[in-house]
């Protein structure tokens, strides 16, 4: 039997329980590029420490489980390009949506914002028509 859909939907309890306890306990919505961005910015220098806990939670958390359970099998292009552009437009998507997927789709809808609920129609919509362009029409990845 096919295990994937059940590590991911236990990654999404992690995902969600974790902005739960984020807002419950900071009153902030556990928006990642917010969170980093006010470390970039200098605009978060308030909670500096608690933003780097956060970003080296982001980084390290996957880090250990790859030590401990091994490297998973991925479909990631090889193309570096492909992988640089693709994470500048989502860094540009990002501050156009004034949010991301964390902030938005985790946090927005859960707390039934008309701004998070727009914009997570938007970006999922926005990723479903790219993997049509850039994968079917154009073979790229």
């Amino acid at each position: 039997m096919e295990t994937d859909w059940i590590l991911g939907a236990l990654g999404g309890l992690v995902i969600g329980c974790a902005a739960a306890l984020y807002l419950l306990v900071n009153g902030r919505i556990m928006g990642a590029s917010g969170i980093l961005g006010g470390l970039v910015d200098g605009s978060g220098r308030a909670t500096a420490s608690e933003r780097a806990a956060f970003v080296a939670g982001l980084v390290g958390a996957p880090a250990l489980a790859m030590l401990t359970f091994g490297a998973p099998q991925t479909h990631l292009s090889g193309n570096w390009a492909v992988l640089i552009g693709a994470g500048l437009l989502v860094g540009l998507g990002t501050r156009l949506a004034n949010g991301c997927t964390s902030g938005h789709g985790v946090c927005g809808i859960s707390r039934l914002s008309l701004r998070g609920i727009v914009a997570t129609v938007f970006y999922i919509g926005a990723g479903g028509l790219s993997v049509v362009i850039f994968k079917h029409l154009l073979g790229v990845i």
